[in-house]
């Protein structure tokens, strides 16, 4: 009929789709700062013994290695992975604020420590039965000379969970109104994590005159772990500059196409 209005088919508009998009980082987020929030107590708990921090890694393990737990960290990381590779392929520029930059390098170092964590403990414990206690861990990370990257890993995490976090509340007056409570909080717990961390390292060395040998399970397959975990990081590193290059291409084909049309 003359006139009548032809009603498009369904389809979420751009700005709608963002919003969904934002939401799924943002419920990713969280899950993985719940990880790092643990994580970091649990070090944290090193300072008044490594017993109890030894207590609060299996409340950890249960919580995590559960179905439910397994399913939550493991998806929220995809989803948060995939939704980084996103917004870097998607990207038009970056010039970007010193804040930004910061969470950027934070939150594309966190995979790293995923990845080392998710093979030397999940998968070992998958593959070959090894059961990860603090004693185990912090003798192989000082025979072996990586405790220093164990600390300098948990800090970028924690740093892009606090950041994203922030620009998310940031405009609620409560948010404003805390906002030194959770500056304090945000930078007072990596510190309580690496006492802590350093306490259960003098304490394994005081308590033995040699380091506690490092789990049969883990030497036997140390060649594997270690191809395991080279593989997942250069999978990782690829990916993270082919959607950079693919983001790049995109922006100037548009370019061009601009150009010719204008």
């Amino acid at each position: 009929m003359k006139g009548s209005a032809i009603i498009p088919p369904f389809w979420p508009s751009e700005a709608s789709l963002q919003a969904v998009l934002r939401r799924l980082q943002f419920g990713s987020g969280v899950v993985l700062l719940t990880y790092l929030f643990l994580h970091l107590t649990n070090h944290a708990l090193g300072i008044w013994s490594l017993e109890l921090a030894g207590r609060g890694l299996l409340v950890a393990l249960r919580l995590w290695r559960s179905t439910p737990g397994t399913i939550a960290l493991y998806g929220a990381a995809s989803l948060h992975f995939s939704l980084a590779l996103h917004t870097i392929y998607r990207r038009r520029h970056w010039v970007l604020p010193a804040a930004e930059w910061i969470r950027l390098w934070a939150g594309l170092s966190l995979p790293l420590l995923l990845i080392r964590h998710a093979v030397t403990t999940r998968l070992a414990s998958t593959l070959y039965g090894f059961e990860p206690d603090y004693e185990h861990v912090v003798s192989m990370l000082l025979t072996s000379g990586t405790q220093g990257l164990q600390l300098a890993l948990l800090a970028p995490g924690w740093v892009h969970g606090c950041l994203g976090l922030w620009f998310r509340l940031r405009h609620y007056p409560l948010a404003q109104r805390m906002k030194l409570g959770l500056l304090a909080a945000a930078g007072l717990l990596p510190l309580l994590s690496a006492g802590g961390f350093i306490r259960m390292m003098r304490a394994v060395e005081t308590t033995s005159a040699s380091l506690r040998a490092p789990d049969p399970k883990l030497v036997t397959h140390q060649f594997a772990l270690d191809a395991w975990r080279h593989n997942l990081v250069a999978l990782y590193l690829c990916l993270v500059v082919g959607a950079f290059i693919a983001g790049q291409l995109r922006n100037g084909l548009e370019r061009r196409r601009q150009r010719q049309t204008g």
